[in-house]
């Protein structure tokens, strides 16, 4: 079994927002792109315009209509990918040591050429996130886009996950979280950023942002008052005459 580190010189991780999240998986479309495109072994995909398609992805989102107590009712979109958690169980029961947590910054990772594909890892992890490549029969999660993020020869401002580089409502945040004087922990700190499950004892390092109540009004409006207030108390012109003459019948 693979050994996990005492302790990780960073925590590099995803927060994001599910109050600006708005679903529409531009973030699930750019890691499938990032990790098929650029990578020696991309993520395959298994009649992918037959009746029953099927594909690895690394990142999915899901929908959920709820309606919290107090507030109105909402459609919460819920991204969900590998939360590199501090205690992963993935790494702890990986029998070749394939599956393995990064010293450096706290990444976690499969050694796909030591991944004998047992699927092990995929029933410790209580989140769901890792993913069987059908094709090359090895087990495939999110890396962090590590070969971005760590790459000098691309723009500064690309040096992120694909993910967080593509979303269009910046709902996606991503950085050091041991640092507290760093700018995703000042949010995370800021808006009550809370762990998935935590009950599962796994310390993920990826937080999510809670939604914001809606505004509600305090009392009752009658939005169609302004329309109905008489525009004047003595009608003039014909209408005024129509309205004296029709008033006498």
């Amino acid at each position: 079994m693979t050994s996990l580190p005492k302790h990780t010189a960073q925590k590099l991780g995803l927060v994001i927002d599910l109050d600006t999240c708005v679903g529409c998986h531009a973030c699930v479309v750019s890691c499938k792109g990032w990790n098929t495109q650029y990578q020696a072994s991309p993520l395959s995909d298994q009649d992918p315009y037959g009746a029953e398609p099927t594909g690895a992805f690394l990142n999915r989102v899901h929908s959920f209509e709820t309606r919290p107590e107090g507030d109105a009712a909402r459609l919460t979109h819920f991204p969900k990918s590998c939360l590199h958690c501090e205690d992963a169980p993935c790494v702890t029961v990986c029998p070749t040591g394939a599956s393995f947590k990064r010293v450096e910054d706290g990444i976690v990772l499969v050694n796909e050429a030591d991944c004998i594909g047992c699927g092990l890892c995929a029933w410790a992890c209580p989140y769901g996130a890792r993913e069987m490549d059908e094709a090359e029969g090895v087990m495939k999660k999110c890396t962090l886009c590590v070969d971005r993020i760590y790459n000098d020869n691309l723009p500064e401002e690309d040096r992120v996950p694909a993910c967080v580089r593509t979303c269009p409502a910046g709902a996606r945040h991503f950085g050091d979280l041991s640092d507290p004087n760093s700018a995703i922990s000042a949010l995370v700190e800021e808006r009550g950023g809370f762990d998935l499950m935590p009950e599962q004892g796994t310390k993920p390092v990826n937080k999510y942002l809670p939604p914001r109540p809606k505004d509600q009004w305090q009392e009752e409006i009658d939005v169609l008052a302004p329309f109905l207030t008489p525009v004047a108390e003595d009608a003039r012109g014909f209408l005024g005459w129509l309205d004296r003459t029709l008033s006498k019948l």
